[in-house]
């Protein structure tokens, strides 16, 4: 017969209290890893401001900016398998030290680009500097936070990209307009550099950090934070493994889908509203930051502080982040709403509503690595989810500028990704199932 609620929801409470009164330490890391995203995104969303001043620089059209905007992805996309085993083997600081200092030296590469060909070589370098920031956020948040902490985590820093976008757009986009659109890309590497001198000064994993307390670090423990394990991560990948386990090809469909709606505002948000709707550079750039801080908001709220409250107060753990997970997805249908729209305000209600549900189910997606994937597992599992999402983020700004080329209008480009969305909730739904462990492999005896 099942138990009763009750013991486990004082038995929670009980924890919470205790979880109150120690340290809180392991928020400095969320805060640290989420200004890293914050600022990765600073590096991506300044080529969607610049397209016309591009345009004016190396005639760029619609078709090249939309292989531009996606070469970032190509060598993302390649390199998501292999960091994430070299995060397992070498672990987060050494890999993100060195991942930090090539993001800002290819923002300045890109502001001293005499030619397309050189751009093009920044956005690619761009692509592999950045290529380790999630799944080694994935990996970071499973070393310091306990399961019932993990979404509101994951939540600060997956909630730095929509923040970045919704402050980056304006931001750089007045640098741009006042300075050129070199001085743009030159500030993104100053603050890339900058960056890398904090994460380099703060981070540690929880057994290296000298500031952590015992009473902390028992705590996470406890609370079923990953375990360092040094002599499986150095024993190799298990990736093989992963690959034969269903839930991790429904885990990369349901990403794949939210990551190709994503990119598509990402990358032709601004182009959209000046294409579509006649709204001229200086105000697109205001009005795009409007559905990227309310996706900002419901990222904190709804994927990471109800996730975590509603499991803390004793629902069950994988009917919540299943829920949310689905629920933000079918919000995510509301692009089909845009390709209608007639006017700014009624577009931006449509992409609010997408964004704003995309973003709730974020961050539990991000989560589950860290709570299905075997010890040392989880950066490669990340890795191989994260590849999927490149396939799709490579896919949506070329499809969008054949798609715009060829009938004028976007309408179509949000069609498509809503056909997309609904492949992806097929695929949490009937492929990830239910969020438990998967089984560690057996070892050869």
């Amino acid at each position: 017969m099942p138990s009763s609620p009750l013991p486990s929801r004082a038995f929670l409470a009980q924890k919470h209290l205790i979880g109150s009164s120690v340290p809180r330490r392991r928020w400095r890391i969320a805060f640290l890893l989420a200004l890293g995203v914050l600022v990765n995104f600073f590096d991506r969303i300044n080529l969607s401001v610049s397209r016309d001043a591009l345009h004016d620089s190396f005639g760029l059209s619609l078709v090249a900016f939309g292989y531009l905007s996606s070469a970032f992805s190509w060598t993302y996309a390649l390199m998501q398998m292999p960091c994430g085993v070299l995060l397992d083997r070498w672990g987060v600081r050494t890999v993100c030290r060195i991942s930090a200092f090539l993001w800002s030296v290819a923002s300045f590469a890109a502001a001293l680009a005499p030619g397309l060909g050189w751009f093009f070589g920044a956005r690619f370098l761009l692509g592999v500097s950045e290529s380790p920031t999630f799944p080694a956020n994935a990996k970071a948040l499973g070393y310091w936070f306990t399961q019932e902490e993990r979404s509101l985590a994951t939540a600060v820093t997956d909630a730095a990209a929509k923040f970045s976008s919704a402050i980056g757009v304006p931001l750089i986009g007045l640098l741009l307009v006042y300075f050129g659109w070199r001085w743009s890309f030159a500030a993104t590497g100053f603050i890339s550099f900058l960056y890398f001198v904090l994460f380099y000064w703060i981070y540690r994993n929880p057994s290296e950090d000298q500031g952590l307390s015992a009473e902390e670090f028992q705590f996470v423990l406890r609370g079923g934070a990953q375990p360092e394990d040094l002599a499986r991560a150095r024993s190799g990948s298990s990736l093989g493994y992963l690959l034969t386990q269903r839930k991790v090809y429904g885990l990369a469909l349901g990403w794949g889908a939210y990551n190709y709606t994503f990119f598509l505002l990402l990358t032709w948000l601004p182009s959209y509203l000046s294409v579509s709707l006649h709204v001229d550079l200086f105000h697109s750039i205001f009005y795009t930051s409007v559905p990227w801080l309310f996706a900002t908001f419901t990222d904190l709220l709804v994927g990471g502080w109800l996730v975590d409250a509603l499991i803390q107060r004793g629902c069950d753990a994988n009917r919540v982040r299943q829920t949310v997970l689905v629920a933000g997805m079918a919000f995510g249908l509301a692009i089909f709403g845009a390709a209608r729209a007639h006017s700014p305000a009624t577009a931006l209600v449509w992409i609010s509503l997408a964004l704003g549900g995309l973003a709730a189910a974020a961050p539990v997606a991000w989560t589950v690595p860290s709570l299905i994937a075997p010890r040392e597992s989880v950066g490669t599992l990340a890795g191989a989810v994260n590849l999927c999402g490149q396939i799709a983020a490579i896919s949506a700004p070329i499809v969008t500028g054949y798609i715009v080329s060829a009938t004028h209008s976007f309408a179509a480009a949000f069609m498509t990704a809503t056909a997309i969305l609904l492949l992806g909730i097929v695929g949490y739904i009937v492929l990830l199932g239910h969020i438990e462990p998967i089984p560690e492999r057996e070892e050869p005896v």
